[in-house]
């Protein structure tokens, strides 16, 4: 039932990406089967006429002030997306998921086949089955806590619960290397490559920012192995968003660049004519309605694995400081709300309040 949603959403944009078709679109795709189009591209044999078409696609959707304005946001929103699926994929107790562990793969579908329908039907699912896995193992524990509900072994019971919180809580741990490795990784792998696109258009620089998942796999890959190398101490695991320092160090490059973009946008809005051609309206368009329905994937599934108030935080916040400082700030008070449920920190008395006022669907 929790997957009936993400696929309804899949219909939908599909439907909604059909309907808003047109043929200049088809003819895009023409002029590279005819090698109209970057010829020395479309002639590559099998790949050649989609990598034009891809390529083409995103050098029209940036041809103006406005669409790159427009373009940033939604670049600055990606990339707050892949941070925190890069922090999801470090975490311990994701490494059981492959989906999420190791999530270049998903990420190149994404980028250069699937768009939202990635999001809505491989993406989400695979953290929603994770979330309801989770869940249950600890519906499990503390019924089977129930069951061994004998006096004389209460204060045995109590160490013992006490243990397995622990290990719940270290289980949203990640090593500390990755809070090095990741922030570089993204920045260097994907905001570098985004940033050239943005102010260069150039078939090589658009080319060149297609395959960011696989640039953001090996720079976190090579740093998180220097670092490991070069250290002093012994490595450790630990819950990053526990520490101020590694909260700023991962968010604080995708929520900037967010707040940058929004402000950009919001001026080019107000100060400047709107200086796209029906084309380039016609791509973006075509970005704006992938990357609506992706956000509106991702608000039902901070709702269903946190209640409404996470995804109400979300839409408020990127109001003021734009979808990728929503998705970033947001992120931290799901992991706080999903730390504190492991965890098991209330009191019962807390505890069904807080369940009462948030109403999450998994738990």
């Amino acid at each position: 039932m929790l997957l009936l949603p993400p696929l309804l959403l899949a219909i939908a944009t599909s439907a909604a990406l059909f309907l808003h078709s047109d043929v200049d679109v088809a003819l895009l795709w023409s002029q590279c089967h005819a090698r109209a189009q970057l010829p020395a591209l479309s002639r590559v044999p099998l790949l050649g006429t989609p990598s034009c078409f891809l390529v083409s696609f995103f050098r029209t959707a940036l041809d103006s002030l406005r669409s790159r304005a427009v373009m940033g946001v939604v670049l600055a929103y990606v990339g707050a997306l892949a941070t925190v699926c890069t922090v999801e994929a470090a975490r311990r107790c994701n490494r059981a998921s492959g989906l999420i562990a190791r999530p270049t793969v998903w990420w190149l579908l994404f980028n250069l086949l699937g768009g939202a329908v990635v999001w809505q039907l491989v993406i989400v699912p695979a953290f929603l089955h994770r979330a309801k896995t989770l869940v249950a193992a600890e519906q499990q524990q503390q019924q089977q806590q129930e069951d061994d509900g004998d006096e004389e072994e209460e204060g045995r019971e109590e160490v013992r619960r006490a243990e397995e919180e622990d290990k719940k809580l270290e289980d949203r741990t990640l090593p500390d290397s990755e809070a090095v490795a990741i922030p570089i990784a993204v920045a260097v792998g994907y905001f570098v490559p985004s940033a050239l696109m943005l102010a260069l258009n150039s078939p090589l620089a658009i080319g060149a920012w297609l395959f960011f998942p696989l640039y953001i796999s090996l720079v976190r890959q090579a740093v998180r192995y220097v670092v490991e190398r070069i250290r002093r101490v012994s490595p450790v695991s630990i819950h990053h968003e526990s520490h101020w320092q590694c909260v700023v160090l991962v968010y604080a490059l995708p929520v900037a660049l967010s707040v940058a973009a929004h402000v950009f946008v919001l001026w080019n809005i107000a100060q400047r004519h709107d200086d796209r051609k029906k084309m380039t309206k016609l791509t973006v368009s075509f970005i704006e309605i992938d990357v609506q329905f992706i956000a509106w994937t991702v608000l039902y599934w901070m709702f269903v694995e946190s209640g409404w108030r996470v995804p109400l935080s979300m839409i408020a916040i990127s109001v003021v400081a734009g979808p990728g400082a929503g998705v970033c700030l947001g992120w931290l008070i799901r992991e706080r709300l999903v730390k504190h449920g492991l965890a098991g920190k209330a009191s019962g008395r807390e505890r069904d309040e807080r369940e009462a006022e948030e109403r999450p669907l998994l738990g």
